[in-house]
């Protein structure tokens, strides 16, 4: 039967635990998201070309893509996920105070690249608070975690025009990089619970990376990502300001799509047993496509908002389905291997969405980049889910 005692401190210690790292996952994502809304038009005006804009807003997916697989198996190696997220909180804080002073392309791509880094940080701990969680409940955990760095980004993001209004663009890079401060301190009380090292293995990692189960989930969220980085964070907030956007306005624009996100992630976690992960990926990839496309027609910022609803609904029930999914069937002691495999192929979407959409802007336009991309991750995104499982357990 066990020692009550024992398991009424167990659950104690959970809960703690929990409490713990919601709440440096909030800050954490406040750290990354306070500038957000308008980093595009800040780097446009200190650069010449939309490539440039492009190239320098690449930086943050292409570290992370660079970061979080080697991060992921350092972190099995290991045994231990705490060390590796307090190295990219205080790069969150770096990165973010260095943006601030940033000239000229090269002191953007440096500094947003430290970004970059700092994002891979979400990998260590998307498996801490996994682990708190039964093997079933991987998909439910994800959606939770990713709700509740919803709240801090729409939260961050609701006030980056009031506060460039108020100091100028500085106030929210210093502010960010005081939020990764609280982030730290918030979890350095966590007691963690180390796992026995795995030291890795060549012929283990070509198995599990191989799955079906691993990779197609993967390769679905980099689609997704290419998508959400061309149009949300990089040329979205472009068309709007041509619009007639203020400040403010991009601030609420983002914080408008990161709340439709985070009504997704709550529809996920409700209702993915009912009717199958496999229909929310189908369903997410259509509602991408049309928001997409939509961004090439815009001809008012009440249309802006109505495309940003439809690519934050379809992000909202898409990634965290997707990010349960890769991890879901893994052992314990491999799952920061899978997920910093998954994170790090998406990340290649969070790159190539700005920096490949950026060089197609300069040539042809905002619309027929638009419209091409749309089309491209309709295609993919409906092949590939057509061989995800059905299991509706999922």
């Amino acid at each position: 039967m066990g020692d009550p005692s024992a398991r009424t401190t167990a659950t104690s210690s959970r809960r703690m635990m929990t409490i713990l790292l919601c709440v440096a996952v909030f800050m954490y994502w406040i750290s990354l998201y306070l500038y957000a809304p308008t980093l595009p038009t800040y780097v446009a005006g200190k650069v010449d070309n939309l490539a440039s804009v492009g190239i320098v807003l690449s930086m943050y997916g292409l570290w992370q893509a660079i970061i979080r697989f080697p991060l992921g198996v350092f972190a099995d190696w290991m045994g231990r996920r705490k060390p590796f997220v307090l190295v990219g909180l205080a790069l969150g804080g770096l990165g973010a105070w260095m943006l601030a002073g940033a000239e000229g392309t090269s002191g953007l791509v440096t500094a947003r690249a430290i970004t970059g880094l700092a994002a891979g940080t979400w990998v260590p701990l998307v498996v801490m608070f996994s682990s708190l969680f039964p093997p079933e409940d991987a998909v439910r955990a994800s959606a939770l975690l990713t709700f509740i760095g919803g709240v801090g980004r729409i939260l961050a993001t609701a006030v980056t025009g009031s506060l460039n209004n108020w100091m100028g663009y500085s106030l929210a890079f210093y502010l960010a990089a005081g939020a990764a401060v609280l982030a730290i301190v918030a979890i350095l009380p966590a007691r963690e619970q180390a796992q026995p090292p795995k030291a890795p293995s060549l012929g283990n990692l070509a198995r599990l990376l191989s799955r079906s189960d691993v990779l197609l989930p993967s390769l679905l969220s980099m689609v997704h990502q290419y998508a959400n980085w061309a149009t949300t964070f990089s040329f979205v907030p472009l068309v709007a300001e041509k619009l007639g956007a203020t400040d403010v306005t991009l601030s609420v624009l983002l914080s408008f799509n990161i709340a439709v996100v985070t009504l997704g992630n709550l529809i996920a976690t409700t209702v993915v047993r009912k009717i199958g992960a496999r229909n929310m990926v189908y369903l997410s990839f259509i509602l991408l496509a049309i928001g997409t496309t939509a961004a090439a027609f815009a001809q008012s910022l009440v249309a802006v908002f109505l495309l940003q609803f439809l690519i934050g609904i379809s992000n909202g029930i898409g990634y965290p389905v997707l990010m349960g999914m890769s991890i879901r069937n893994v052992e314990e002691a491999q799952r920061g291997t899978a997920m910093g495999f998954h994170q790090a192929v998406y990340a290649i979407g969070m790159f190539a969405g700005p920096a490949l959409s950026g060089v197609l802007a300069d040539m042809w336009g905002l619309p027929p980049m638009f419209i091409m991309t749309a089309v491209l991750c309709l295609v993919l995104g409906l092949v590939g889910t057509r061989r995800l499982s059905a299991d509706r357990s999922l």
